[in-house]
C-alpha cells in the first residue's frame, strides 16, 4: 500500500506542471514514436497469440497475461504502414485506453523520457502519417510522432456513440449557454460535439489547452464568461498545454475561476481522483461513454435553470 501511495504522490506532483513522461518505441526502421507512461501497464516480449477468425487484420490475436485476455493490435498496420513481422520477435506495450486493456505490437522499446508539453507541437502539414497523429516533438534531434490512438481505436474496434438513455429537455437558460470542448483528437472532438448536438447545446472546439486559454482570456475581456459559457469539457493529454495546466490557469485567473470544468480523458486509472482534486477540476470522466457524458452534462445544466 505504501508503494502505491508513493507512486500516486509522485505522479500527482506532475499534474499542473505541464509535464509528461513518455515511453519511446519504434515500429519499423529508425522512426521514433511516443506514448504517455500513464497509459502503459507493462512492456513484454510478445507472448503466443491466439488468432481470431474473421477479426480485423490489424488485430494479430489475443494474448493471455496472468489470466487476462488482451487483444494485440499491429500498430504499424493500423496507421497505414507495413505489417510487423513474426510476432514472436516483437514487443507488446500493454496499455489502458478508454477503459479497455489493449496490446500494441511494436518492434522495439527505447526508454522513458520526462519532458514539457510546451515542447510537444501539432503535427506539421504534409507528414505522411499526419492523419493518425496528434502531435510531434524532438528528442536528441530525432522526430518523435505521437499517434491519435482514439482515431485508431475508432476505426479498428469501433466506438459505440449511441445515446441509450432518454435525453431530458433542458431549460432555456441552460440551452442559451455554450460549451467549450478542448481536445487534440479530431475524433474525440466530433464524438463530444455529437452528444452536445443531441442535448441542443451549441459548442466551440479548440485543439489544445493553450488555444483554449487564449480564447477564454479574450472572452474575459468582453465580460463575465460564465454568463454565457456553461462549462468546459477538456482532454488531459494535449500538445503545448495539457488539461491539468489549463485547469490550474483557469483557477488562477479571477475572471475565469468560477468556470465549471470536466476533465474527459482516455487516461483512466487510480491517479485521476487525486489529480483532479489537486488541479481544481470539478469532475473527471473516462472516455468515451455517451450516456455518462449526457448524464454529467445534463446534471450540471439543470442546476443553471
Amino acid at each position: 500500500m505504501g508503494g502505491m501511495l508513493d507512486d500516486i504522490d509522485m505522479r500527482t506532483q506532475m499534474a499542473g506542471q505541464n509535464r509528461l513522461e513518455m515511453l519511446l518505441f519504434r515500429m519499423h526502421g529508425q522512426q521514433l514514436f511516443g506514448i504517455n507512461v500513464f497509459k502503459v501497464k507493462e512492456v513484454v516480449h510478445c507472448p503466443p497469440l491466439t488468432e481470431l477468425p474473421g477479426a480485423n487484420p490489424v488485430i494479430r490475436g489475443i494474448a493471455s497475461l496472468r489470466g487476462t485476455n488482451i487483444p494485440v493490435m499491429d500498430l504499424s498496420h493500423a496507421v497505414g504502414g507495413p505489417r510487423m513481422g513474426n510476432s514472436a520477435d516483437q514487443f507488446v506495450i500493454i496499455t489502458e485506453y478508454n477503459r479497455k486493456m489493449l496490446g500494441f505490437l511494436v518492434g522495439s522499446v527505447e526508454r522513458i523520457i520526462n519532458m514539457n508539453w510546451e515542447d510537444v507541437l501539432p503535427p506539421p502539414v504534409g507528414l505522411g502519417r499526419a492523419a493518425y497523429m496528434t502531435a510531434v516533438t524532438r528528442v536528441d534531434d530525432h522526430l518523435v510522432e505521437i499517434l491519435d490512438v482514439e482515431k485508431v481505436l475508432s476505426e479498428i474496434l469501433g466506438v459505440d456513440e449511441t445515446i441509450t438513455q432518454s435525453v431530458d429537455t433542458l431549460g432555456q437558460n441552460a440551452l442559451s449557454k455554450k460549451v467549450l470542448i478542448v481536445d487534440d483528437s479530431i475524433v474525440a472532438r466530433k464524438q463530444i460535439s455529437r452528444v452536445m448536438d443531441e442535448l441542443g447545446i451549441e459548442c466551440v472546439t479548440k485543439k489544445d489547452g493553450s488555444e483554449a486559454l487564449e480564447q477564454l482570456e479574450a472572452w474575459s475581456e468582453e465580460g463575465r464568461v460564465s454568463d454565457w459559457l456553461s462549462m468546459i469539457i477538456s482532454d488531459i493529454e494535449m500538445p503545448k498545454m495539457d488539461g491539468y495546466a489549463l485547469v490550474m490557469a483557469i483557477r488562477k485567473n479571477p475572471k475565469l475561476a468560477d468556470l465549471y470544468v470536466i476533465l474527459h480523458s482516455s487516461l483512466s486509472g487510480v491517479f485521476n481522483e487525486a489529480m483532479v482534486k489537486k488541479v481544481g477540476a470539478d469532475h473527471f470522466l473516462a472516455k468515451f461513454n455517451p450516456d455518462e457524458l449526457v448524464q454529467m452534462v445534463s446534471s450540471h445544466l439543470k442546476g443553471l435553470d
